[in-house]
């Protein structure tokens, strides 16, 4: 797995986010090459994983373009350019199903340490 994704999965896993799944998408959007989805507890929460995002990759000096939705905390998007990351709050990403718009994209396998949490 590609360093960067496997750092923000972790970083990720690490603030307590769920449900974290790495998609493929190369082949199946112009816009990115992975997309990262996770799940947040709440508004608060969904904001403090897109922060630790943002700001984990500024310390190492990897770009990000921007992150939409910060205010509301619902459905939470931080553009890193070649991957996007999804940082939902339950309802929403069961109401939105943007995992299943890439459905035949192929699951990234994510290190232990991360599915390890899952159960938390």
């Amino acid at each position: 797995m590609e360093e960067k994704i496997e750092q923000i999965v972790t970083w990720l896993s690490d603030k307590k986010g769920t449900n974290i799944k790495a998609l493929d998408v190369r082949g199946f959007s112009p816009l990115t090459e992975t997309m990262i989805f996770v799940t947040a507890r709440s508004a608060k929460h969904a904001q403090s994983l897109a922060d630790e995002v943002m700001q984990k990759l500024a310390e190492k000096k990897w770009e990000f373009f921007g992150v939409e939705g910060m205010q509301a905390g619902q459905w939470v998007l931080v553009d890193c350019n070649d991957v996007i990351v999804h940082v939902f709050q339950d309802e929403m990403r069961s109401m939105y199903n943007v995992e299943g718009l890439y459905s035949k994209a192929e699951a990234m396998e994510l290190p232990a340490s991360v599915t390890a949490g899952e159960g938390k």
